[in-house]
């Protein structure tokens, strides 16, 4: 190559700080990426299976089934005026998209190595596509939840129109907890061990299977540390009407700690995002 055509060349100039100032308007240069991440994670979870996104259907469902006889016909739990499948699957659904959140975002970074090593973008995008693939699966399970209030003639009132807002709130708690563990994973790979157990355990400490309100009040408090019991309650309070109701110093309790999370976790994600290319 000749010396003009070496001149002639464009200089590039890598300005430090730059990726650190610029981060969150990367977030939106590279949403192609994320929507690209997204729908790829959609149909590897379902490609050669056998009846393909109704396992979102099947998993959930069986829950519920098992759920409503140990606790609604054996136990004989308290069901708030209403159809014990319902209020199982009431809060089966934000507890499926947190756990599935869980799971596929611990493994996220992981699963892009190869991206993350090689080409440089905000990896606050993979973990996210993965809480996305999640409540993909959300919007699925809803369907037996429609379901049901038409076996059941359940109709639901006013307060339906404000699940969008806990619907929110099961995002950013699903998000905080997910950034934590999907950072922790690639450092000590040890929690791709601990997550299946914080899932299984989680399921049985959050009032999935009964109703919140069967605990004693003076552990009320104690019990809304849990991040899910605000959020489940916040469900079950708007699909339910007026046969739920919400304990409010709880519920204010719970949500104050997913904000906490959610927080936290964009924080220490951000924190360690640098070093991800040298670990993986």
């Amino acid at each position: 190559m000749s010396q003009s055509n070496i001149d002639a060349q464009p200089e590039l100039i890598i300005e430090a700080g730059r990726a650190e100032r610029q981060y969150w308007k990367d977030l939106w240069r590279y949403r192609e990426l994320f929507y690209f991440l997204a729908w790829r994670d959609i149909l590897v979870r379902y490609k050669q299976t056998a009846i393909g996104m109704a396992w979102a259907l099947i998993r959930p469902f069986l829950t519920m089934v098992v759920f409503s006889v140990v606790f609604g016909n054996l136990a004989k739990l308290p069901s708030e005026g209403v159809p014990y499948p319902i209020l199982v699957f009431a809060a089966m659904l934000p507890w499926q998209f947190f756990a599935n959140s869980l799971s596929e975002c611990s493994n996220s970074l992981i699963g892009n190595a190869n991206l993350i090593s090689k080409v440089y973008f905000p990896r606050l995008i993979v973990p996210t596509s993965a809480v996305v693939v999640s409540f993909v699966d959300f919007m699925i399970s809803g369907i037996i939840l429609l379901g049901l209030m038409a076996w059941y003639n359940f109709v639901p009132s006013w307060r339906i129109l404000t699940l969008p807002f806990f619907i929110l709130i099961a995002f950013a708690a699903s998000m905080g907890v997910g950034l934590w563990l999907a950072s922790l994973n690639v450092k000590y790979r040890d929690f791709r061990y601990i997550v299946p157990f914080i899932v299984q355990f989680g399921l049985y400490i959050s009032p999935v299977g009964f109703s919140s309100n069967i605990v004693p009040e003076k552990w009320r408090s104690l019990y809304s540390l849990n991040p899910m019991v605000g959020v489940i309650d916040g469900f079950r309070w708007a699909i339910l009407g007026g046969k739920s109701s919400i304990y409010l110093p709880g519920f204010m309790i719970s949500i104050g700690f997913v904000v906490l999370l959610f927080i936290s976790g964009i924080w220490y994600f951000r924190k360690v995002e640098r070093t991800f290319a040298d670990v993986i």
